[in-house]
């Protein structure tokens, strides 16, 4: 009897849950938009903790991201942001590297 292949399953790097914070005072409305939801100003919204500061974590698979704060529809950068990256807008994106856990 001939033996069966094995299938091998492909390994998925793993999600790190990674934390946004953001401050200000008068945002009545900030979103997260980026390379992980193609952009989508409205997809990724963040939340209100009161005082004018704002949070969100997102599971992410281990990568290097670029995104950008939406904050009452205007684009804006992150404050908080380590790296950044020109974009095609003569702006700047912010540069999100995750990586695997350990």
């Amino acid at each position: 009897m001939a033996k069966r292949p094995q299938s091998k399953t492909p390994t998925t790097p793993k999600s790190v849950l990674v934390h946004f914070e953001f401050v200000h005072p008068t945002a009545q409305h900030v979103c997260i938009a980026g390379t992980f939801n193609d952009w989508h100003c409205s997809a990724t919204p963040m939340i209100s903790l009161g005082d004018g500061r704002w949070a969100k974590e997102l599971l992410l698979p281990p990568g290097t991201y670029e995104y950008r704060l939406v904050v009452d529809g205007e684009w804006v950068g992150d404050p908080k942001a380590n790296e950044t990256v020109t974009n095609p807008f003569g702006s700047h994106n912010m540069l999100l590297r995750v990586q695997p856990p350990a």
